[in-house]
């Protein structure tokens, strides 16, 4: 069970950094309903991926397995914070790059 919910966690967290990548290395920026799709769907999974650690440590509590969550909590913490700040910064790149498109496109008229 922990190493399904590890594995889950991680294609989650992966996925949370690709989805606004993708948005930012296509060469079509005018497609902005897809990059606040990307971006919510990112964060979603960022969310989902953030879940699955806590119910991984809820897992462990019930089976009283006390030497792991001692040896592990800290690298959890670390790896949850970074996963969260990396998507963060990302999808802020991702609403800063529609907003200049917008802004673009309104100065245009």
């Amino acid at each position: 069970m922990s190493t399904l919910l590890s594995l889950g966690s991680l294609i989650f967290g992966f996925a949370a950094w690709l989805l606004p990548l993708i948005y930012l290395t296509t060469r079509d920026k005018s497609n902005c309903v897809k990059g606040m799709i990307l971006s919510v769907v990112s964060l979603v999974f960022c969310s989902i991926a953030l879940c699955m650690q806590l119910f991984e440590v809820r897992y462990r509590v019930v089976i009283e397995d006390w030497s792991a969550l001692m040896d592990t909590s800290s690298t959890v913490a670390s790896a949850a914070l970074i996963l969260l700040a990396v998507a963060i910064i990302l999808n802020a790149i991702v609403w800063f790059s529609l907003f200049l498109f917008f802004k673009g496109e309104y100065n245009k008229s």
